[in-house]
């Protein structure tokens, strides 16, 4: 079928103001039907949790909706899906609760990535110091931009409790063999953690066959409210006591969400992933899974398209260096302009319509382990709603700044 991106962007209010938007890895624009979805709920008669009132089954139905979508888009169990204010801090929680659970201790190790945002890194590193665990990095190839399964094997071991993996790099796009690594891991005897907050934006993810046993993505990287989501087996979760009021439920997953939940944000993500999957214009009469892999195997070949045009472009341009280089990775394109800073790149675009952020964006060993330091470089990320002529706009932006030189 022909991809309408114009048809989806008559759904974003945002787009109308004409701004090129390459900025959705830092967080997505949304859709009609998200806000709308927000809106209703907070206007609705609504109450905490219950079953007596119908303002207390709206917001238990709420919260089963959520947790179904998400389990269809990340391929879990609707138990085992977790809310909570953001993924770093979910990700903060479960760091604690699993060395204290399971006993870390000075004989234990724990594997990191340089590849990874600092939020499936710095966690791990402070529960790991609380306990005396020692810390493992699984180091990325500056040249290539990969992060071979091999670079992980050389740092596992028989000690090894814990490793935590990127999904797909924020900074440079970088996809790993996930599988690879996750089996890896598990040939050690460890747990994995992946974090899929960027891959869950541009492709289809399942926890289970990938055999992760933690996986957590931000809802609003893919149309959705501000939020995190965390999912795990079953059984992992069940042995997890995690900090809690003493009056609030045991139940998995409920004793993992400190609080009342925000409804409002809970019935934006179900929007946001049941219009996911609509951007195949397969109809109902799939499974909200199988329409959702339709939708993703659309937008990629479409947000690809663009990227190989944005690469080709900047490619071109005298002065740009592309630090995206791995084979297989996200539409998401790093680059920096000879003489230039990458903040003067940002802004020179921005006055021209042109989202195109400039930063470490929170992949803190990556950028300077590619020797970009705290400046890091210009990140341009392709959405559902790219288009063309905003990558046009964009070349020619950097090309009119390059020739400034």
């Amino acid at each position: 079928m022909r991809y309408d991106v114009a048809a989806v962007r008559a759904q974003f209010p945002a787009l109308t103001t004409g701004t090129a938007h390459f900025d959705g890895p830092g967080g997505s624009q949304t859709p009609t039907v998200v806000a709308e979805a927000v809106a209703r709920t907070l206007t609705s008669s609504i109450a905490n949790r219950g079953s007596v009132t119908a303002a207390e089954r709206l917001a238990e139905q709420t919260v089963a909706e959520a947790r179904s979508a998400m389990a269809d888009l990340l391929g879990t169990d609707p138990s085992t899906v977790i809310f909570g204010r953001s993924m770093t801090a979910n990700t903060m929680d479960l760091a604690r609760t699993l060395a204290r659970c399971h006993l870390w201790g000075p004989d234990d190790e724990v594997v990191v990535t340089s590849l990874d945002h600092d939020g499936n890194v710095r966690p791990w590193l402070l529960a790991a110091e609380s306990v005396g665990a020692t810390v493992r990095w699984a180091e990325v190839d500056p040249a290539t931009g990969e992060l071979p399964v091999a670079a992980l094997q050389e740092v596992l071991s028989e000690r090894t409790r814990l490793v935590a993996l990127p999904g797909a790099s924020n900074l440079i796009g970088t996809r790993p063999d996930l599988p690879g690594m996750v089996a890896a891991a598990h040939d050690v005897g460890a747990l994995v953690h992946v974090d899929a907050v960027h891959l869950a934006a541009h492709a289809p993810v399942s926890r289970e066959e990938l055999g992760a046993d933690l996986l957590s993505c931000s809802p609003y990287k893919f149309f959705g409210p501000h939020l995190g989501v965390t999912c795990g087996t079953p059984d992992l979760l069940e042995g997890l006591r995690p900090d809690k009021l003493l009056p609030s439920s045991d139940a998995v997953p409920e004793r993992f969400e400190l609080g009342t939940l925000p409804y409002e944000l809970l019935a934006g993500t179900t929007a946001a992933v049941d219009f996911l999957a609509s951007l195949a214009g397969t109809g109902q009469t799939s499974s909200r899974r199988t329409r959702l892999e339709a939708a993703f195997a659309a937008v990629e070949a479409h947000e690809d398209a663009l990227r190989v045009r944005a690469e080709d472009g900047l490619s071109a341009i005298d002065g740009v260096t592309l630090w995206s280089r791995a084979l297989h990775r996200t539409p998401t394109l790093l680059f920096t302009l000879e003489g230039v800073e990458p903040s003067a790149v940002h802004r020179h675009l921005a006055a021209r319509g042109v989202n195109a952020p400039a930063s470490h964006f929170y992949a803190w060993e990556l950028s300077h382990r590619l020797g970009l330091g705290a400046a890091g470089g210009v990140r341009v990320g392709m959405a559902p709603y790219s288009t063309t002529e905003e990558v046009d706009r964009l070349l020619e932006g950097v090309a009119e700044l390059a020739a400034r030189r």
